[in-house]
């Protein structure tokens, strides 16, 4: 509860000095992000445990969530919400902080470095594009600055040199190789992010990244920085002949890399169909979005950390579930692409149950812990091809929300049944013992 008050009162002081001299809400809403985000830097320290540090953030949330409303929106809640861009990145703020402090576990360098590079890094690189910032390319619906990049690169590079140097005992080539290859990383991710979803998408990318790569030798990074480069250059190609603008090229770039940088390439497939679907679906179909392939990466995002945070939550890995998750969606996609029961359908429909099938035959027995799930695959693509069949005309509006929502739900379900037998297992058995 003090946490939640020092906050409050950050936000007080903020408000008050941003009147007194005249403060823009972009600079409010960076203090903003500074202040919060050194705070989070010691939650490893001041916390030993992990459940007061998610009690904090979802109490943080549900404050958010109250600044938003009208009553108090031109008040507190004016130093996050005054900005004129549509945003949530309070929330995925709230939301990276609690998943990055549950999968770095007890490795601290993998919590801190990612928190560390979005609270100074993006602070001042938003902070160096507004103030002098020209040279400017196009993102969504506004525009960033190459100088704001820059910086963005030169901080990241820095906060990553002085993380490794103290909670990491790695080679001095290691590290620079590791810090050059976050700051370009982290750089692009950035540049791109929309709607605030850099917040989400920054820590927990680079989290992801450290997680895999951290033992890796010279050679092997060096491989994957030209596999990133690779990436760049014929995404640009294929993008420009299925019409995707830059943006949206360099977003898929992110989005196909992270996958292959965090996943085994037989768990890469299914999301890569999704953007494949999702791109006919898009053509033969259009919804009312105004950036349908953003929200197809936001979705993919959310998903995969949502299962990754699961299953460090629970023991239950849940690359199998985010991979029905997957499948499920790119059915839904297909079915709206076709917007009848056509032949298609079952073909389509065979062919995701392959893949998915080789998949799971390639993993380990830890991730196929839940295996065989033959029914429960054979529900989720009866769901997702009929009811965007039938239901067409519910399918223009919203269209990646409701789909993913609707392809998340069977394996949900399950994985909530499970965790619960497992648990009241272990109950009853310690009740006994």
């Amino acid at each position: 509860m003090a946490c939640v008050a020092a906050l409050l009162g950050l936000m007080a002081v903020v408000r008050r000095v941003a009147r007194q001299v005249g403060l823009n809400a972009e600079v409010q809403r960076k203090l903003m992000h500074v202040g919060t985000g050194l705070f989070t830097l010691a939650l490893p320290w001041i916390f030993p445990q992990g459940w007061p540090v998610y009690m904090l953030i979802g109490v943080t949330m549900v404050v958010m969530l109250i600044l938003r409303l009208p009553r108090f929106s031109q008040g507190l809640g004016a130093t996050l919400h005054s900005v004129e861009r549509r945003s949530y990145g309070d929330f995925l703020l709230a939301l990276s902080v609690g998943i990055c402090f549950l999968v770095a576990g007890e490795n601290t360098l993998f919590y801190v470095l990612p928190i560390a590079v979005l609270t100074l890094a993006d602070a001042a690189a938003a902070l160096a594009g507004t103030a002098y910032g020209t040279k400017r390319y196009v993102v969504e619906d506004g525009e960033k600055s190459l100088e704001g990049s820059v910086v963005f690169f030169v901080i990241t590079l820095l906060v990553a040199i002085i993380c490794f140097l103290f909670l990491s005992s790695l080679p001095p080539l290691n590290i620079l190789m590791l810090c050059l290859m976050v700051a370009a990383f982290g750089t692009l991710v950035e540049a791109q992010s929309w709607r605030g979803f850099d917040n989400l998408f920054l820590p927990l990318g680079l989290l992801i990244f450290l997680r895999v790569h951290y033992d890796s030798s010279v050679a092997e990074l060096a491989i994957l920085t030209l596999l990133f480069l690779v990436s760049l250059a014929s995404f640009g190609v294929v993008g420009s002949l299925v019409n995707l603008s830059k943006h949206t090229t360099r977003v898929y770039v992110v989005a196909v890399f992270l996958l292959l940088a965090a996943a085994k390439f037989q768990n890469t497939l299914l999301p890569i169909m999704v953007l494949a679907a999702h791109g006919w679906a898009r053509t033969a179909s259009p919804c009312d979005s105004k950036f349908p392939e953003l929200d197809v990466v936001a979705a993919l995002g959310l998903l995969g950390f949502g299962w990754l945070a699961a299953g460090h939550a629970t023991g239950l890995d849940g690359v199998g579930f985010f991979g029905l998750s997957a499948m499920g969606l790119a059915m839904g996609f297909i079915a709206v692409a076709r917007r009848a029961l056509t032949v298609a359908i079952p073909l389509a429909a065979t062919l995701l149950f392959l893949i998915r099938s080789w998949a799971v035959s390639q993993n380990s027995d830890f991730s196929n812990w839940a295996e065989p799930l033959t029914a429960l695959s054979l529900v989720s693509l009866a769901i997702m091809a009929v009811v965007p069949s039938v239901f067409s005309q519910m399918f223009r509006t919203n269209r990646v929300a409701k789909l993913g929502l609707l392809a998340l739900l069977p394996p949900l379900g399950f994985y909530v049944w499970s965790f619960l037998g497992e648990a009241g297992v272990g109950i009853v058995g310690g009740g006994i013992s």
